[in-house]
């Protein structure tokens, strides 16, 4: 079992309580449009940082982070990309690699925009967090936590941040 802390758009935002929500989880995601290589460093520093790197992310953090992440976390197969869409709507970089290998989760960013939605298609969950920064045209800053035990996805929250 492990527990995750998801965000997304900082745009190289610093939150304090980014670490007094992460503290408890195993691992953090971030799903694009981080902003600095600093806030990387300070989200890697609470916890274990995965992430890809968005569509305002040059230099370094495209040298440590790529577009697309696909990896196992405890049996369940992840799939993670900033601009990705949503079920019925998924952007056509990414929908070749959803319909012919789909994964268990579905992260990505970008909109700036919560939604969590079942694909009943793919047999997938699809999570974009929102966005946890202050730029962009978004009414509240929102981080999701939630556990992933085995091939399961429980205990889902969403926290706002304010405006």
């Amino acid at each position: 079992m492990k527990r995750i802390g998801l965000l997304s758009d900082t745009h190289g935002y610093w939150d304090a309580r980014y670490e007094k929500y992460f503290s408890p989880c195993d691992e953090i995601w971030h799903a694009g449009d981080i902003g600095s290589i600093e806030l990387a460093e300070r989200l890697n520093a609470i916890r274990p940082l995965r992430a890809v790197c968005g569509n305002i992310d040059g230099g370094e953090l495209r040298r440590l982070y790529p577009t697309t992440l696909r990896f196992k976390c405890e049996e369940a197969d992840i799939l993670m990309k900033h601009i990705g869409g949503y079920p019925g709507k998924y952007d056509r970089s990414i929908a070749g690699t959803l319909f012919v290998r789909p994964p268990q989760l579905f992260i990505s960013g970008h909109s700036h925009i919560l939604k969590v939605i079942y694909d009943q298609t793919l047999n997938c969950l699809h999570i974009n967090p929102g966005a946890a920064g202050k730029q962009g045209w978004h009414q509240k800053r929102t981080l999701v936590r939630f556990v992933v035990d085995g091939r399961e996805f429980r205990d889902l929250e969403v926290i706002e941040l304010g405006e």
